[in-house]
């Protein structure tokens, strides 16, 4: 599964992207959960820690937007986490 972090997510993540190999049906909040345990340096001043951003994002999988984070996934899906973002 991979999953992509756009913008302050990508800054709290520190990388744009990462593949987590993880069992066909593993739910989306298991994969967040894998994805939190990850080992990473501070984010840059000034940005949330990745946890924080986690749980007031909103989740695209393969380009349509998640609401149940029970789903079941595919080993294949991309999950995109796209934080709120200011503006209109």
């Amino acid at each position: 599964m991979l999953v992509r972090y756009f913008a302050a997510a990508r800054a709290a993540a520190g990388v744009e992207e990462e593949l987590h190999v993880l069992p066909e049906g593993t739910s989306l909040e298991a994969l967040l959960e894998a994805a939190l345990a990850v080992e990473r340096p501070l984010p840059p001043e000034g940005t949330p820690p990745l946890a924080r951003i986690v749980a007031r994002s909103s989740f695209l999988r393969n380009e349509v937007a998640v609401r149940d984070r029970t789903a079941p996934l595919g080993s294949e899906d991309v999950i995109d986490v796209l934080p709120p973002f200011a503006g209109g």
